[in-house]
């Protein structure tokens, strides 16, 4: 089996970003999907900003996204675009790196006015960087989001409408990888 590779482009944990991500990270494992987290603020700024494609967290950052059969990029809208962290990962990836997966934009931000980031902006980068199939994406508005004040959680509404748009990125992902090989029985002789 293969696995989904989230790509976190939230601040820190407790943005609304990051309840999202561990909230689609449940949703995937409640699906049966192997998943990892890949959370561009831990990698090394100062590699990551200067495309050090030798540093060993960069080449291990690259090489999951590489392996993994599908891929979630999550991103907080900021004036109306992504996250500049999950710009700066994207680039360091090699062409064709998207080529085969499936890939999801998800996003949060305040207004229904940020929607306009996943299909003007982020769908198409990830078109440009060679990915062939990009779903539709889903927007989450930053009220749908409990804060931790409130226990940190995607609210009802949005959670029944994000597992709708994750059940059928699932279903993608899987019909998109390679079938499992075929074992047969060999009769033992004796």
């Amino acid at each position: 089996m293969g696995s989904i590779l989230i790509i976190s482009g939230s601040p820190s944990p407790a943005a609304r970003a990051g309840v999202l991500v561990r909230h689609v990270v449940d949703e995937l494992r409640g699906l049966g999907e192997s998943t990892r987290v890949l959370s561009v603020r831990d990698l090394p700024t100062v590699a990551l900003l200067a495309e050090d494609t030798a540093d060993p967290a960069i080449i291990d950052a690259v090489d999951a996204v590489a392996a993994a059969d599908g891929l979630i990029v999550a991103s907080p809208v900021y004036r109306a675009a992504y996250s500049g962290l999950v710009k700066s990962l994207l680039d360091l990836l090699p062409s064709g790196t998207l080529a085969g997966k499936a890939v999801l934009p998800l996003a949060t931000g305040g207004t229904q006015g940020h929607l306009v980031a996943i299909d003007g902006v982020l769908r198409p980068l990830l078109f440009a960087m060679g990915a062939t199939k990009v779903l539709a994406g889903h927007f989450v508005l930053d009220q749908m989001i409990a804060d931790e004040h409130e226990g940190s959680h995607v609210r009802p509404l949005a959670a029944a409408a994000l597992g709708e748009v994750l059940t059928g990125f699932t279903e993608t992902v899987r019909r998109r990888r390679p079938p499992a090989p075929h074992l047969t029985s060999v009769p033992l002789t004796g």
